[in-house]
């Protein structure tokens, strides 16, 4: 009797053994499947700012190239780029003028923005509606595509935070100047302010008289 119960226990951890390494791999196929069917996080965009500013990789019916997107570490020396081809050649000649003088102080001069087509601002107004809640509100950030002086390729949107900082100190000997104080990163071109220095920022767009039209 003690050897049929010991061969009979056996027979029983055995069997559970079994079933134990069969589900582990019925689990490991799913997770294989499931694995192959789900993109992974480092192929899909992961800001918001990525899908307005990159034209790769950026969701369906959001802003591409040709409407003034522009990948990460676009600089103003990126002719095939519309947001820079399409800006004011005197405006062009300024930037690129100064961008090399900041490279000179170990500045890398990057932008985030240059020239956009009028949809491409249309939708940037439209998301800030949304997100400040009001259009009053929304247009002390954004004009409409009527009054941008990015749609007629006047503006700039520098990145970072060492551009930024440069331009504050060297920019007006560029003729560049800071035109909103709510907009750190948004420069024109005075050519004025090489010889007399930056006018008197506004305080924000709506403020500005060409948006008043």
């Amino acid at each position: 009797m003690h050897r049929t119960h010991l061969s009979a226990r056996t027979s029983t951890l055995r069997l559970r053994w079994l079933a134990v390494v069969g589900l582990l791999a019925v689990t490991a196929v799913i997770a294989a499947v499931l694995g192959h069917l789900v993109p992974s996080t480092s192929s899909t965009s992961a800001s918001p700012a990525a899908s307005l500013h990159t034209a790769r990789g950026a969701p369906r019916g959001a802003p591409g190239e040709a409407d003034g997107a522009v990948p990460d570490g676009t600089t103003v020396f990126d002719d095939s780029l519309p947001a820079v081809a399409n800006l004011d050649p005197d405006l062009l000649t300024a930037l690129r003028r100064a961008a090399r003088a900041a490279a000179a102080d170990g500045v890398e001069f990057t932008v985030n923005s240059g020239w956009r087509s009028p949809a491409y601002q249309n939708r940037l107004l439209h998301q800030a509606v949304a997100e400040y809640g009001s259009e009053e509100e929304a247009a002390r950030w954004v004009a409409t595509a009527e009054t941008s002086p990015h749609v007629s390729g006047d503006a700039v949107d520098v990145g970072r935070s060492q551009v930024r900082a440069w331009l504050s100190r060297h920019g007006a000997g560029h003729g560049l100047c800071q035109i909103y104080e709510n907009e750190p990163w948004h420069y024109e071109l005075r050519s004025e302010a090489i010889d007399h220095g930056c006018p008197r920022m506004y305080a924000d767009p709506t403020e500005d008289p060409r948006t008043q039209r």
